[in-house]
């Protein structure tokens, strides 16, 4: 360990910080140009704000250092428009962190196969920011993790590679991310940013800095209160998705339409908020991220049993939708071992390109376990790469739809026709709703 250095007057750091900021004279830096670090560094360039992003995949940074976009909620045209006017470049080292005023921290935050955290990715970063760190810098953590992330895991680093005190020589703080892919109409502008930290002076350099391309910007007392608050928000929607998730099962078993149910209580004009069911919980928040929280609760014996009831019953659903899948093949003499299979969409949600975490590709490999030739078509996702091998999206064009023995909608995306969808397949599988309210043939359309 370092041994601390003489800390400079840290009421003299704050408004030298603040200045540069207010004056877009401050140089960004986002680690990790993913699916929320790109739109964030647009976003600062487009104010204004010199941006330099590190990304250590190298045809990222180089995709970005020639203007050309990979992430669905940037605008293809704003982000050459920054490339070209040299607001925003991207590089594949920290060798340049010490010309940073303020460092976001955007990687990923997955878990390992025991649903453990996984902070390799912060910790590398941290080891990383921390060789060219100096006096008067803001550091701030977006990533989704567990409360105590930023000062039991982040910190330790930081300090002890720098010989710099957080809160004292430079600033230190979480602010979640809350980026809802394909949404129009909440955008990182628009959506209110919590910010914590653990003293007032990094609390309030964070809330300078958000505050100038951020509407609204709430501050929590701290930096674990703030990761409190992001693995609530995710556990409290994968909690409602497995309360529908359940019923729908039930449903199922009672012979009851769980989308006519559902549609009929969310007529209800209070005490009531919309959630639905589906094959499973996809993305790189709901299936991950209560975890996280299920994990450091063990630390204080305490054991989330709610959560973990929710996390086994939304893993619990491209199985129910495997055992269905087959029971429509049986009713009409097919067995799954020999069926046809063709899934509409393969994305974890509608509308997007991002097929991470998606509950398609738990169905697709059971429905193969189970014997099934199983193609897949999405107008999003041309093809993934799965188990090691690559496979390339099919066109859901009439024959297509004909040839299968069973079509399943596994993404609802909005520019299907799901009504000519319906008419070509010979048998049709609704996981997602995506035609509850078109008057089909009953007999070859089934609903989760």
């Amino acid at each position: 360990m370092k041994p601390f250095l003489k800390s400079v007057d840290p009421p003299h750091l704050l408004p030298g910080l603040q200045e540069k900021i207010c004056q877009r004279n401050a140089l960004v830096g986002v680690v990790g140009l993913g699916y929320v670090g790109l739109p964030f560094a647009v976003e600062k360039g487009k104010v204004g704000f010199h941006v330099l992003g590190i990304e250590q995949n190298p045809r990222r940074a180089d995709q970005v250092n020639a203007g050309i976009n990979y992430i669905g909620d940037v605008n293809d045209a704003e982000l050459r428009d920054l490339v070209a006017r040299g607001l925003l470049a991207a590089t594949g080292n920290f060798a340049r962190v010490a010309e940073m005023d303020v460092i976001v921290i955007c990687v990923p935050t997955p878990l390992t196969r025991n649903l453990a955290p996984d902070l390799s990715y912060v910790e590398d970063v941290a080891r990383g920011i921390a060789k060219g760190l100096r006096p008067g810098q803001l550091i701030t953590l977006e990533s989704t993790t567990y409360p105590g992330t930023t000062d039991e895991i982040l910190k330790p680093i930081l300090e002890e590679s720098s010989g710099l005190r957080a809160g004292v020589d430079f600033f230190l703080a979480y602010s979640p991310e809350r980026v809802d892919p394909g949404n129009a109409r909440y955008t990182t502008k628009n959506t209110n940013k919590v910010v914590g930290a653990n003293d007032p002076l990094s609390l309030e350099a964070a809330k300078t800095f958000y505050g100038e391309t951020i509407q609204t910007v709430e501050t929590v007392s701290s930096a674990s209160a703030a990761e409190m608050c992001k693995v609530f928000e995710n556990t409290f929607r994968a909690v409602n998705i497995a309360l529908v998730n359940e019923l729908t099962v039930l449903c199922d078993r009672m012979g009851l339409d769980v989308w006519e149910v559902l549609d009929a209580a969310n007529t209800k004009p209070f005490g009531i908020m919309p959630f639905f069911p589906g094959p499973g919980v996809g993305g790189h928040c709901i299936p991950l991220d209560p975890h996280y929280l299920e994990w450091k609760a063990k630390e204080y014996d305490f054991n989330t049993r709610f959560i973990a009831l929710a996390g086994e019953i939304n893993r619990s659903m491209p199985r129910f939708v495997r055992e269905k899948a087959a029971r429509i093949l049986n009713e009409h003499g097919i067995a799954l071992s020999r069926a046809q299979v063709l899934l509409m969409g393969i994305a974890y949600k509608k509308d997007l390109d991002d097929w991470r975490e998606s509950p398609a590709l738990q169905v697709m490999r059971l429905l193969e376990e189970s014997g099934a030739n199983v193609r897949f078509a999405d107008p999003f996702v041309p093809r993934i790469e799965l188990r090691g091998k690559s496979m390339e999206a099919v066109e859901a064009s009439d024959a297509e739809l004909a040839r299968a023995d069973l079509v399943v909608i596994t993404t609802d995306h909005s520019c299907v026709d799901y009504a000519r969808v319906a008419k070509e397949a010979k048998l049709l599988f609704d996981t997602r709703g995506g035609t509850r309210h078109l008057d089909l043939d009953s007999s070859k359309v089934v609903r989760l």
